[in-house]
């Protein structure tokens, strides 16, 4: 009964870690400024509360009885990886100091409201000194964990194993090599209309939209709500209560609408983890100390980026769906017709704000957060250097002249949280979406054939059967190896957006 007695503890980890995300949504969706520092101890001792549990003499004497009991099973079955990762993470916090721990959550509930008060006053001077500690912090914790080559390495450790500054910048590199000749080549193409999008479009039914096109891609609002807030985000408290945000501008729609499919994406890979798998480590990231079911965040961006870009920007998407934005928001866009709509919300031009990127651009914004993040780990780049290292990049990779610190250094909200290695895991989700993608219609053309009829129901249900189901079972190369027979290749994306953007601006 030992792994009976370990599920049970971990699934008491996987409770705190819930009450901890309740709490964080709460803090980012309706929480009064003035909560910010009782909230933050709140969610500091409901995390050292979990780590505490899952390296106690009680998870540990039902751990070596658990692995007496599963020895005969297959490595891959999902109570060896059950006992299997919680080894790992026993191993792994057992590293870092209590502390430490402690220190690095209480800043990062603290820091968010120092953070968007910087962000609203386009100062970072404000927001400096709490990120020049949260920096500290993370290379305590680089330190603590280990590293071979990189500080960087053992802090992306946690959120997309494997993954090492070496690698990343061969991968950077070979994406530059396939994007940079489109970006030009679009530089001097005709620009595709898009007026429209900037209207005055009234925030309810901005919201009201949104949520309509989340559900018919297969959001389940039994199970989930939609939100506005600052910085949009997907939270799960299990996979029967998953919840999304967006955040609306009158003057530019297109913000909530893709917002809103993107994490309707993340919350549909939640929805679809396997009911047995609730309150086990299969769905709970016991290293990053967050209840989710995603292998890695780079596996959980590959589901949002897929519904966002590869449906929800499809040229059949807006096909089928033109009628229904059009009845939302009457009048408004009677002179638009769907080709010219799909055209404006897939054009491709530099700009300042990561989550409007578009697809073509958009990984320029990761690899300047990702190189600068190694920098800042590693010594060689201080925190109030950060501002102007940060403009240069995005003079160097963009083109564009940074205007304010509001729509620079200070538009993420990451860095406030003590996320620094995760900004990898989007260019991953990219790079994974177009792999997937690419197999799912190639192998199944009835596909194509129902989302050219707006049928999301197969894709969904091959995204389910390949993906979702399996929680953390597998991981990321592995789960894309029994789905696409090959493990991380960029050349699906690659060719994906040569292929979309060549039509888009009729590049010879």
């Amino acid at each position: 009964m030992s792994y009976a007695r370990l599920i049970e503890a971990t699934g008491r980890v996987n409770d705190f870690l819930n009450a901890g995300s309740i709490l964080s949504w709460d803090a980012r969706t309706m929480m009064p400024k003035a909560g910010a520092e009782t909230r933050a101890k709140q969610l500091a001792t409901l995390a050292v509360a979990a780590r505490n549990l899952l390296c106690s003499d009680e998870m540990k004497r039902a751990l070596e009885g658990a692995e007496a009991e599963v020895a005969g099973k297959l490595e891959s079955s999902a109570e060896a990886r059950i006992v299997a990762q919680v080894r790992e993470a026993i191993s792994y916090h057992e590293r870092i100091p209590t502390e430490l721990l402690r220190r690095k959550t209480e800043l990062g509930a603290a820091a968010h409201e120092v953070w968007a008060e910087a962000r609203e006053n386009a100062d970072f001077s404000i927001f400096a000194p709490a990120l020049t500690t949260m920096v500290d912090i993370n290379r305590e914790m680089a330190q603590a964990i280990g590293f071979e080559d990189h500080p960087y390495d053992a802090l992306m450790y946690r959120f997309e194993p494997g993954t090492t500054t070496a690698g990343l910048s061969t991968l950077f590199a070979r994406l530059r090599d396939g994007m940079i000749p489109l970006v030009r080549a679009i530089a001097d193409a005709e620009k595709p209309r898009s007026d429209f999008l900037f209207r005055d479009y009234p925030v309810d039914a901005q919201m009201e939209f949104a949520l309509q096109m989340a559900k018919r891609i297969g959001y389940d609002t039994d199970r989930g709500r939609l939100d506005t807030t600052v910085h949009p985000f997907e939270v799960s408290f299990t996979r029967n209560d998953v919840r999304i945000t967006t955040r609306v501008a009158t003057d530019y729609m297109p913000m909530s609408l893709f917002g809103a499919l993107h994490e309707a994406g993340h919350a549909i890979y939640e929805q679809g983890i396997n009911p047995a798998y609730t309150r086990t480590p299969l769905a709970t990231d016991l290293i990053s100390l967050y209840a989710v079911g995603g292998v890695s965040f780079g596996a959980h961006e590959s589901q949002s980026r897929l519904w966002e870009n590869h449906v929800g920007r499809s040229r059949a998407f807006w096909a089928n769906h033109m009628g229904d934005i059009k009845a939302a928001y009457p009048g408004l866009l009677d002179d638009v017709t769907d080709e010219e709509f799909y055209r404006a919300v897939n054009r491709s031009e530099p700009s300042f704000i990561r989550v409007e990127a578009d697809e073509l651009t958009y990984d320029f914004h990761i690899m300047l957060r990702a190189e600068l993040e190694a920098k800042m780990v590693d010594g060689s780049l201080e925190v109030a250097e950060l501002p102007d290292a940060w403009n240069t990049a995005m003079k160097d990779y963009l083109g564009v002249d940074v205007p304010n610190d509001a729509q620079g250094v200070l538009q993420d909200v990451h860095w406030s949280s003590g996320q620094i290695g995760t900004f990898c895991n989007y260019t991953i989700g990219n790079i994974m979406a177009a792999q997937l993608f690419e197999t799912a219609t190639s192998e199944n053309p009835d596909i194509l054939t129902a989302l050219d009829g707006a049928n999301y129901t197969p894709l969904r249900g091959w995204l389910t059967d390949n993906v979702a189901q399996h929680g953390r079972r597998f991981t990321r190369d592995e789960l894309l190896e029994n789905a696409t027979g090959r493990a991380l290749d960029p050349e699906p994306y690659i060719a994906h957006l040569t292929r979309k953007f060549t039509d888009i601006y009729a590049l010879s």
